[in-house]
């Protein structure tokens, strides 16, 4: 059974996303066909894929949870993948069954593709990695000791930017600490954390500013509209293109298109500010 790992986001449509590959780890036991290593980098100019994860086993249900721990054990950073996607497509009861047709990940997309919001698990494995490791220091060790109350079991960590308060689990986590950035890994997912700094915001929705910004890497093949336009939301406000792809940027609410930084043909950075939109009368 195998399963293709992918530099693309789930959570983000499957989009590609490029890079370069500054932590990699791939599973070991099993068969992997990969035509990437550690610091290479991800362009928008090739197929996005980074490596054949294949096991065998005597029947199907053995073989599926052989791909899911597999793909659970991927170690992939800052270029997105879509390991967590994979690991829990091979553990999904129908997929074990037999039961896939082209309809199974729209038909599972709920519990295929990871939240683009941390999990309680993810929240949990950041406190427990913001925690001293057992044997160091006792009295650095004295995590939520209060001399005259009961000790304080919760951690605040700050994951992917946002604040929480939650309780560490029990385990330490698969971790890479670069220069100036710890990343956890859980079940094929990656997420930045590190201890919370004044002025850091708490967990909470976050209302759409207007600004429109690339979501991979591409070069614009469409504009269909123009500066000072008014624009409804959902209406499509450009086309990029990249590794085989195309995605139609729309506008988030009713408004006026204010910037148009862009031009049909040129090539654009994941993250570039591309439009603007204000909100106003049509």
């Amino acid at each position: 059974m195998e399963a293709r790992l992918y530099a693309e986001s789930p959570g983000n449509g499957f989009l590609p996303s490029t890079g370069r590959l500054t932590h990699l780890r791939l599973p070991e036991g099993i068969r992997v066909d990969s035509g990437v290593e550690q610091g290479d980098e991800v362009t928008a100019h090739y197929d996005p894929m980074l490596a054949k994860l294949i096991v065998h086993a005597p029947d199907r249900a053995a073989a599926a949870r052989a791909l899911a721990d597999a793909c659970a054990q991927v170690e992939v950073w800052p270029v997105r993948t879509n390991a967590a996607f994979l690991a829990r497509a091979a553990a999904h009861p129908a997929f074990v069954a037999g039961e896939v047709d082209t309809g199974f990940i729209e038909r599972h997309a709920a519990t295929l593709v990871p939240p683009s919001e941390p999990s309680i698990a993810v929240l949990a494995a950041a406190a427990r990695a913001l925690l001293l490791p057992a044997g160091a220091d006792p009295w650095a060790a004295l995590t939520g000791f209060r001399g005259t109350t009961p000790a304080e079991a919760r951690v605040a960590v700050d994951v992917a930017g946002q604040v929480h308060v939650v309780e560490p689990a029990l385990t330490r986590p698969s971790l890479h600490a670069g220069p100036s950035e710890q990343i956890l890994f859980l079940e094929g997912e990656a997420w930045r954390f590190g201890v919370p700094v004044a002025g850091a915001a708490e967990a909470g929705p976050v209302a759409s500013d207007g600004v429109i910004t690339a979501k991979m890497p591409g070069r614009v093949i469409a504009l269909p509209v123009a500066q000072g336009d008014a624009v409804q939301a959902g209406q499509t406000l450009l086309v990029m293109e990249a590794m085989k792809m195309e995605q139609a940027l729309v506008a988030p609410f009713n408004g006026i298109v204010v910037q148009l930084a862009v031009t049909v043909g040129n090539h654009y950075a994941e993250g570039a500010v591309l439009a603007r939109i204000e909100a106003g009368k049509l």
